[in-house]
C-alpha cells in the first residue's frame, strides 16, 4: 500500500490522520466558547499580594 510494506507504519500514518481530524473537529466545536470557569477574586488578590511580596524581596 503506497509503497509502504510494513503495516505498522501504515497504521501510524492512519492514526496520525485520524488524530488530526479529531483535533480539527474539537477545535471547531470549541471555537469562540467562553471559559466559564473563573478564579475567585479572593484567590486572585492573594496571588497578586504574593507576587508583589516576592518582587519586593528581589
Amino acid at each position: 500500500m503506497l509503497g509502504i510494506e510494513d503495516p505498522w507504519v501504515v497504521l501510524g500514518y492512519f492514526l496520525c490522520i485520524i488524530c488530526t481530524l479529531i483535533c480539527l473537529v474539537w477545535g471547531a466545536f470549541k471555537w469562540n466558547v467562553d471559559d466559564t470557569v473563573q478564579e475567585p477574586e479572593e484567590e486572585i488578590s492573594h496571588w497578586a499580594e504574593e507576587e508583589n511580596r516576592v518582587e519586593a524581596e528581589l
